[in-house]
């Protein structure tokens, strides 16, 4: 793949994966889809951010519950695309999240807020504006 994202699926684990829908669903202002998991024996839930698995150079996703996967404490952050981060940044409080860094200048690259959710996984926001 040349001069493509190479990044096409995340998985963000949850501990409480009510609550967590919960906080994505208020703070990005989507709705969450549940995807009925084959039987491999394994106790698993996820739940699908909107997406189109066909789009090319973008990622898709999913919150996912799963016996032996502990939430937070991760070193992976998942960016968000937005239209102004500090739209989100202002609904990430009341959806049960916190603000670790307000929203701040990448200089030409745009600006970024990062947060933690409700499950303890620490996640951005990105916009150029």
């Amino acid at each position: 793949m040349e001069n493509g994202n190479p990044v096409v699926w995340f998985e963000i684990y949850v501990d409480n994966l009510n609550r967590a829908k919960k906080f994505y669903e208020s703070a990005f202002k989507l709705t969450l889809s549940e995807m009925p998991m084959p039987d491999t024996g394994e106790e698993m839930k996820m739940l699908f951010f909107p997406s189109d698995m066909e789009s090319k150079n973008s990622a898709s996703g999913a919150l996912v519950q799963m016996k032996g996967f502990k939430a937070g404490n991760n070193s992976t952050i998942v960016y968000f695309m937005s239209e102004d981060c500090s739209i989100e940044e202002a609904r990430i409080a009341g959806a049960g999240g916190t603000v670790i860094k307000s929203k701040m200048s990448l200089g030409e690259y745009g600006f970024m807020v990062q947060a933690s959710d409700t499950e303890g996984n620490m996640i951005g926001i990105h916009s150029m504006k």
